[in-house]
């Protein structure tokens, strides 16, 4: 799409058609209102629309295909390429579209497409309820949801998309629909872990779990132990009872709240997550303990603390750069690599994390949704954070290397929230069987494809 000159009329048209505000560049809020979670992106579109309602998303949609223009659409803005906005063209930002709604019925939560995952928690708790989302509550409920969604509550309850039950969408054509398994099947298949290729979700409904508190926490090892750790995670966390989760990685201790003797040092660690009977919690963790970490934060919280502990350390406006991987096994080879390059992890918040896929997640079909990894054991990303603009080289390169040295032991393609802009082929592999269905159906709802600002499927008949 090429570059719209915008006449005073045009912005008019769209402003006149807007519950919400239309901010361009220049207006004294655009600086921020252009911000995402990712700092490393900065990207200078010509116009946002803040839409308020589903009617705000509809007018911005037809306006964007009527004038050609290059559109993004921005939930929680935390995605790692920063695909919520884009150059030159038309942001549909969904942030004032927030609600949530819990119905104990049947145990639902209906939610906007601009919520947070902090304010769903915020709602779901009091009701000693919870969804399976991922482990930072700033994050997007709409972008982590497409993508698949990973997380602490995956052993036990799935998938993100295995709990949602229907969405409401604004089409290319400005239409508005509802998918489900009865309503638009195809349709619904392709959201749950094709990302936002077929339309605006201004609406999510979620089945909910009860629970209300958890026992978690991190255990740490000395990063020379990183060999020894791995091999016994591989077989224990995938043999464990699915109400234990626990998320692998190398890291840097940052500083507080950690103790002080630990600030600066590197480590392997596990962070846990379990929900079942406090009572039987001792036994299971045993072999936990036999294993004799240096430092162990283990115990009892209510839900939305695990889902908080690391936003204090990862606030938004740092740089960041994500390279992702699936993987079945770690291997002895493997295992060297992450030792060697979790023993030079560059700045204190550069870390790497092996989510384990197993359990729920593991009994959903490789075909039931878009989500095509179910044989996987992990979700695993490389990541450099720091928020001086001046290391983004250096974490970018210690990134890429590290990902470079465990590619060959992957399984080919990435969970997609955990990629950034990295080409068709990566998206193709990502996507792996399911790719040409999911081609399908752009070609269906999104024939000219419209919504390419994204891991982007490209439509074919």
């Amino acid at each position: 799409m090429s570059t719209v000159k915008l006449e005073p009329s045009m912005v008019e048209e769209l402003r006149s058609g807007l519950r919400g505000q239309l901010i361009l560049e220049g207006d004294v809020n655009y600086e921020d209102s252009r911000k995402v979670f990712n700092a490393m992106i900065s990207k200078k579109p010509a116009m946002i629309a803040k839409c308020v309602d589903v009617a705000d998303v509809i007018t911005a949609v037809n306006f964007g295909r009527k004038n050609n223009m290059l559109t993004a659409v921005r939930g929680g803005g935390h995605n790692g390429g920063g695909l919520g906005i884009c150059d030159e063209g038309l942001v549909i930002d969904l942030s004032g579209i927030k609600y949530v709604r819990v119905d104990t019925s049947n145990n639902t939560v209906r939610v906007g497409g601009g919520n947070l995952w902090g304010e769903v928690d915020h709602a779901t708790h009091p009701y000693g309820l919870a969804v399976p989302a991922g482990i930072i509550s700033t994050t997007g409920v709409g972008g982590l949801t497409l993508g698949g969604g990973v997380g602490h509550l995956t052993r036990k309850f799935g998938l993100t998309i295995d709990n949602l039950l229907e969405v409401d969408m604004v089409l290319a054509d400005g239409s508005v629909v509802t998918a489900n398994k009865d309503q638009n099947s195809d349709l619904f298949w392709a959201v749950r872990g094709g990302g936002g290729n077929f339309g605006v979700v201004t609406s999510f409904l979620f089945q909910a779990h009860e629970l209300k508190n958890v026992i978690g926490g991190p255990t740490l090892w000395p990063i020379e132990k990183t060999e020894e750790i791995m091999k016994w995670y591989h077989d224990f966390i995938h043999n464990a009872p699915e109400d234990l989760n626990g998320f692998i990685a190398t890291m840097v201790i940052p500083g507080p709240p950690f103790p002080e003797e630990l600030h600066g040092k590197k480590f392997c660690g596990i962070v846990w997550c379990y929900t079942g009977k406090p009572e039987e919690f001792d036994k299971l963790f045993e072999p936990v303990r036999d294993h004799n970490p240096v430092f162990e934060h283990v115990g009892e919280m209510p839900y939305p603390v695990i889902q908080t502990l690391f936003d204090g350390l990862l606030p938004p406006g740092f740089q960041w750069y994500w390279r992702g991987d699936f993987f079945s096994e770690i291997p002895p080879e493997a295992t060297k690599k992450h030792l060697k390059f979790g023993s030079s992890i560059p700045t204190p918040l550069s870390q790497m994390h092996l989510y384990p896929i197993s359990g729920a997640a593991a009994k959903v079909g490789p075909e039931d949704t878009a989500w095509a990894y179910r044989d996987a054991k992990y979700a695993g990303v490389f990541v450099g954070v720091d928020p001086d603009p001046g290391k983004a080289m250096e974490i970018t390169n210690w990134c890429k290397d590290y990902w470079n040295a465990l590619h060959p032991f992957s399984m080919g393609g990435s969970y997609s929230n955990f990629m950034m802009e990295e080409g068709q082929e990566r998206v193709r592999a990502s996507f792996r069987h399911n790719y040409e269905k999911l081609q399908k159906i752009k070609a269906k709802y999104d024939p000219d494809n419209f919504f390419r600002v994204n891991q982007n499927i490209e439509p074919k008949a």
